[in-house]
């Protein structure tokens, strides 16, 4: 099984979706976690403010935070390899990554019936 990880620049919270103005760009990509863990990835999410051991313990990550600062988050590792710095992957290019198969019917979306935000 495949296994994504997230290293997120310091969020409010868990997913950063949530407070008064909430960014597109991490509701796109909490809809795409939940069509992760759908369809059975494994998902390491680490937040800056919450899990900065996390960030120290990975030798790839400090050196791109020591080179490059907290600008070049989030990165993105797919079975220990970096695979994107700087940008949230959306739903087509995860598939691609995991090489997984996307229907026309999925779609980025979290609305706020969804268990994929917070808040």
């Amino acid at each position: 099984m495949k296994r994504i990880q997230i290293y997120d620049p310091a969020l409010c919270c868990s997913t950063g979706v949530c407070g008064p103005s909430v960014d597109e760009t991490l509701i796109t990509f909490a809809g795409a976690t939940e069509w992760l863990k759908e369809n059975g990835i494994e998902l390491e999410r680490y937040n800056l403010s919450q899990d900065p051991l996390a960030y120290a313990e990975n030798e790839q990550v400090r050196q791109m935070l020591e080179c490059y600062g907290t600008d070049a988050l989030p990165f993105t590792f797919v079975d220990d390899k970096l695979v994107m710095v700087g940008v949230y992957p959306v739903r087509a290019q995860l598939a691609k990554l995991l090489d997984i198969s996307v229907t026309e019917s999925s779609e980025d979306k979290c609305d706020s019936n969804s268990s994929c935000c917070c808040g």
